[in-house]
């Protein structure tokens, strides 16, 4: 379990102000200017050596896609951009970071866009969250004001303009060419790659794209050391996350937690158990709604970091954790989610587009019985049929969910197919 004295967001429940002065008190900016001074290949070697790997899902090494960004700015300017859409289901994690410790993610955003040599960084936030916009615009102003940002940032000579842009809410600018597209003013579509951001992105200059809680940690990590930060988890799952438990638990939550923590400790010790206790736990979706659910007796002994839940054939994604007891109708509860994918679907893509609806209509058959046995096979066909076949990942976030449905819960699928057909029968005669 985290100790107090290792956590990085100290105020991560709003119990202190958010502003500046309190932001100070609680350690942020504090020798901003000295880490800056240290230099551009420090700072990215560091955050490499924390082995911190991205927050938004993909759990790629921050310190690595840095590296990507060309050494040298040319004509073209760099650019960072920071994806604070948020709009994966039962994911709120970045919102209370904006609402409540906004400081420490502009500190980040200028230490980083000095790292990859961007003199503007824009934060794309989802247009729905006014609080945490709202907070965050305040929290930048301060930022002018006490000579932080802006020209000569903090003294070190570097000049930085930091961005909010509200987003129109669409999932599908949470996948970074799409926010990038929906940035530059278009309808927000993933890009084909290559070539990828770090060659052509923003206005096709060099941009790399973090996720809010990947960038707000590294002040942190780099005045702290980057041991201190690969001492916690487990090797290459290092750190510290937030998780968000939500669902059928008696305290849901967004809390900061060591890398690795047992799923079942992570539940009974932040968010009060499952509902009826543990032995009412019917099954976890551990990453957000894109990754495949886990039953009981997986969630028994899982530990939550990117590889564990990789072995187990789901992911750790955005760290959402949500909760299903028994009395869940779990065929319902993934063909909702089937109607979700469809929705969001950006259309480009013919597997994505016609798939998500196709799976949704049959997923709705199953719920209700109306099926054969055998199209639980063709539809988990239909799903390797999007997997890995689109532009973005969306195609697998909708797979997915069915595949681990398929995967764990096949006979209640039966179950009702046959029922169903049982009832008909009976009515028939």
């Amino acid at each position: 379990m985290l100790r107090d004295e290792d956590r990085i967001f100290t105020n991560l429940y709003g119990f202190e102000d958010f502003g500046l002065e309190a932001a100070r008190a609680r350690g942020d900016w504090d020798n901003t200017k000295d880490l800056i001074l240290k230099g551009r290949d420090w700072i990215i070697n560091e955050t490499k050596e924390s082995g911190l790997r991205g927050r938004g899902g993909a759990g790629f090494s921050t310190g690595l896609k840095w590296s990507f960004m060309p050494k040298q700015t040319g004509a073209r300017p760099h650019y960072l951009v920071i994806n604070a859409d948020e709009g994966e289901p039962g994911t709120c994690k970045d919102r209370d970071l904006m609402r409540h410790d906004p400081h420490k993610l502009i500190e980040g955003c200028l230490i980083a866009s000095f790292a990859i040599g961007a003199n503007a960084c824009y934060i794309y936030i989802r247009g729905e969250f006014y609080n945490e916009g709202s907070n965050l615009q305040r929290a930048i102003d301060e930022a002018y004001a006490a000579g932080l940002i802006g020209k000569n940032a903090c003294g070190s000579g570097w000049d930085f303009d930091l961005y909010l842009h509200r987003g129109a809410g669409a999932y599908i600018c949470g996948e970074e060419t799409a926010l990038i597209e929906s940035l530059e003013g278009k309808k927000g579509q993933p890009r084909n790659k290559p070539p990828f951001p770090a060659q052509a992105g923003l206005y096709s200059c060099p941009t790399t794209v973090n996720n809010v809680e990947s960038i707000a940690v590294v002040p942190t990590i780099l005045r702290r050391g980057a041991a201190w930060f690969a001492g916690l988890g487990r090797p290459k799952n290092t750190g510290t996350k937030v998780f968000s438990i939500s669902g059928h638990v008696n305290n849901p939550c967004n809390v900061e937690e060591e890398m690795g923590i047992p799923l079942k400790e992570l539940i009974e010790k932040h968010a009060g158990g499952v509902r009826g206790g543990w032995d009412n736990l019917l099954a976890i979706i551990p990453g957000g709604s894109s990754v495949p659910l886990l039953p009981r007796s997986i969630c028994d002994t899982v530990l939550m970091d990117f590889d564990s839940l990789r072995d187990q054939r789901s992911g750790l994604g955005t760290a959402a954790v949500i909760v299903m007891d028994k009395s869940t109708d779990v065929v319902k509860a993934i063909a909702r989610l089937s109607k979700f994918y469809m929705h969001e679907s950006c259309g480009q893509c013919t597997p994505c587009r016609e798939g998500t609806g196709w799976m949704w209509r049959v997923m709705e058959r199953m719920v209700q019985g109306k099926a054969r046995i055998d199209e639980i096979d063709m539809l988990f066909d239909v799903t390797k049929e999007i997997e890995g076949h689109t532009i973005c990942a969306l195609g697998d976030a909708a797979a997915w969910p069915v595949q681990g449905l398929i995967r764990h819960f096949r006979p209640e699928m039966e179950r009702r197919i046959l029922q169903y057909t049982g009832t008909q029968r009976v009515a028939a005669e």
